[in-house]
């Protein structure tokens, strides 16, 4: 009898172990694919306006200041994941430094591995932003 209860109890210990290994192996492998952490994305932002440009990133209510890009240049900046809401979505909002022009774009909603590009033009309504 003895024999039979210590046997099952290697059974179960050994079973356990392989559920446990599994379970840490399904673990890294989610890891490594990167759904824990928001990807990074990458904003490039040309500015054709004849003034300084500070650019802002607009989500859930609030405005983060990304950075300036001067006047008749391009300058590309590096959004960190965790910056962006959980879904995804955010506006951008610029404001010419000295004047009282300013742009902001539609909602917009990336996926990992997207990039932006942002045209400023010399009347800034008429600038244009693209996902790819």
């Amino acid at each position: 009898m003895r024999v039979m209860q210590a046997t099952a109890l290697r059974r179960a210990l050994a079973s356990t172990l392989i559920c446990i290994t599994v379970a840490c192996g399904q673990r890294a492998r989610v890891r490594s694919a990167g759904y824990g952490e928001p990807a990074d994305v990458i904003l490039t932002v040309t500015n054709h306006h004849f003034l300084d440009v500070t650019v802002y990133l607009e989500r859930d209510g609030q405005r983060t200041r990304v950075g300036t890009v001067t006047a008749v240049s391009t300058v590309q900046f590096h959004l960190r994941g965790n910056n962006l809401s959980a879904s995804r979505q955010f506006r951008l909002f610029a404001t010419a430094i000295g004047s009282n022009e300013n742009v902001r774009t539609e909602t917009l909603t990336i996926q990992s591995g997207q990039v932006i590009e942002w045209t400023l033009e010399h009347d800034l309504r008429r600038s244009s932003v693209g996902i790819y």
